[in-house]
């Protein structure tokens, strides 16, 4: 059993060194529940309930602290993949509800698993969902001062259950002050994809990551046969040739961990119930 998440990315121009500490105890603290968790759940379960701890940290572009679009209004995007059976789940700017990952959870189920804008609040208010918030007093701040980020918030998290079940989940909350109906990578297969021998969640500049379908790359190259390290360095090569901004996590069915970024520094922390491995 392993677990890694990722939140995003880090940045020393725009960030202090009390976030960075922050980001690491936080990121340390939420790797270690979901172990907990996964120590008696499925992987498809536990990417789920890591990804809404994410959500619910406003430290993270997701979730709670999800960034305001240009119409002073928040949409968020979620993603969940089963390895095992292939399936993938997802809500696509959904607005007004606390954990995007478990309305995508929630679809799981269904025939029509990838739902936007409307439908989406929709169906997760006839699913039991409340009416919920997500901003918070900085964003607003941010918002009205028009003061930008970069786009490059995300949060994620792959794992190997008990049964080398293999499952990831990612979440948004959009890049900040971008046009209404913008679509992130987040729910599609170029930023959260997994089969049975790999899994990947990426972060970064949504436009990239999907002109790049980063994820479904490196998930389709180790399953022909790289390792995860072949498949991470050509397909970030290839994502160098458009000046791609992107970081990227994965976990193969052999149990091997690997992260990479195209700049500095996607924050992420890994543990495998001895170890854990996070950002510096």
């Amino acid at each position: 059993m392993k677990i890694i998440i990722h939140g995003g990315f880090f940045s020393e121009s725009d960030q202090s060194n009390e976030v960075k500490i922050a980001k690491q105890d936080s990121l340390k603290s939420i790797a270690e529940k979901a172990y907990q968790y996964l120590e008696n759940h499925s992987a498809v379960d536990t990417v789920a309930y890591a990804v809404s701890l994410l959500e619910d940290d406003e430290l993270y572009n997701a979730g709670i602290g999800s960034q305001i679009q240009s119409d002073g209004v928040i949409r968020m995007s979620a993603a969940l993949m089963d390895g095992e059976t292939q399936k993938m789940s997802g809500v696509i700017n959904i607005q007004d509800v606390q954990n995007p990952i478990f309305v995508a959870k929630e679809l799981m189920k269904e025939d029509d698993r990838v739902l936007g804008g409307n439908g989406a609040k929709i169906y997760a208010n006839n699913n039991g969902f409340e009416n919920f918030s997500t901003e918070i007093p900085q964003r607003r701040k941010e918002y009205e001062a028009k003061l930008k980020t970069g786009g490059k918030g995300t949060v994620g998290c792959v794992a190997i259950d008990k049964n080398g079940k293999l499952a990831v989940a990612t979440s948004t909350g959009g890049k900040g002050f971008e046009i209404p109906g913008r679509i992130s990578d987040s729910a599609t297969v170029a930023g959260n994809y997994a089969n049975e021998i790999c899994a990947v969640s990426c972060t970064g500049v949504g436009e990239d990551i999907v002109s790049n379908a980063t994820s479904a790359k490196i998930v389709t190259r180790v399953t022909d046969g790289m390792s995860l390290q072949e498949a991470f360095n050509k397909t970030f090569a290839e994502l160098k040739v458009i000046d791609g901004f992107a970081g990227a996590i994965a976990i193969d069915k052999n149990g091997n961990i690997y992260h990479q970024d195209s700049y500095p520094t996607m924050v992420f922390a890994s543990f495998d119930g001895n170890q854990f491995d996070i950002f510096k």
